[in-house]
């Protein structure tokens, strides 16, 4: 299997494109140039003998940002630069983290770590992003890229369910684009400083039977959970909670896929 990883500094892939020269091992570099030039580095992939040995020959002291099965990228890099902003509230963008989601393996969560001060902008996020779920008191607004759920934070983003390192470069940079978008149009809007909840997936997964049967189409409960959290999928699909052993907790999860807004109770 391939690996990959990448870097908060580009100077410390630098380092490690030298080290693997040196030790004659194969690699192969994904570069997020241009367009995703503000917001990553390049990502370094091996195949499990060259992660070994280079980790043996040095490899372990370059500061990378963890490991994660390589899979290769649904789209390509675009051809533009990225985009300028006159006022750049977020500035300096380094991913940290680079792991399996939690919810699906198979797809990536990333934190990346902001120079700037994103706190004044959320309020203006919140007024825009009606679907979104602000907490004024972190503060924190998340809301969804798609399938991928997006969480930022004053001088943080948290990325989760990613299909491949380009795709998360490729949120990232909606994400940054998205801050300073609404930061440069903050005088035509009304800032919401309310906190407005969805609730949150783990919520929805407490009243799920937790066997990952699978008949919900998801691999795990927790999966299926995240799915009607981003409004992909009807509660009703969980059989088990439906039709089965646990209809027990069919009022509960109806009650809290309604305040999501994924069943009309209107005719109950």
């Amino acid at each position: 299997m391939d690996m990959l990883t990448t870097y908060s500094d580009r100077r410390e892939l630098d380092r490690s494109v030298l080290l693997l020269r040196r030790l004659g091992l194969a690699h192969t570099v994904v570069s997020p140039d241009p367009a995703y030039a503000a917001v990553a580095s390049p990502a370094l992939v091996l195949s499990d003998e060259a992660r070994a040995a280079f980790m043996a020959g040095g490899g372990s002291e370059m500061v990378d940002t963890g490991w994660v099965a390589y899979r290769p990228a649904a789209a390509s890099v675009p051809d533009e630069p990225p985009r300028a902003f006159t006022e750049d509230i977020v500035r300096r963008v380094a991913i940290v983290v680079l792991a399996p989601c939690v919810a699906d393996p198979d797809r990536l969560r990333l934190i990346a770590h902001f120079s700037g001060d994103t706190a004044a902008v959320l309020p203006y996020l919140n007024a825009e992003l009606r679907q979104g779920s602000y907490v004024p008191t972190i503060p924190a607004l998340t809301y969804m890229d798609g399938r991928r759920v997006v969480s930022l934070f004053r001088n943080r983003v948290a990325i989760a369910k990613a299909a491949d390192i380009v795709d998360a470069w490729a949120s990232l940079e909606r994400a940054r684009c998205l801050a300073n978008e609404i930061w440069s149009r903050r005088a035509e809007i009304t800032p919401l400083c309310e906190a407005r909840r969805r609730p949150p997936a783990l919520e929805i997964y407490r009243h799920l039977p937790g066997t990952n049967c699978g008949v919900c189409g998801e691999v795990t409960c927790l999966a299926f959970a995240w799915a009607v959290w981003r409004g992909d999928a009807d509660p009703s699909r969980c059989l088990p909670v439906f039709e089965g052993e646990r209809i027990d907790a069919r009022d509960g999860l109806l009650a809290v896929s309604t305040d999501l807004g994924a069943v009309d109770l209107s005719g109950d």
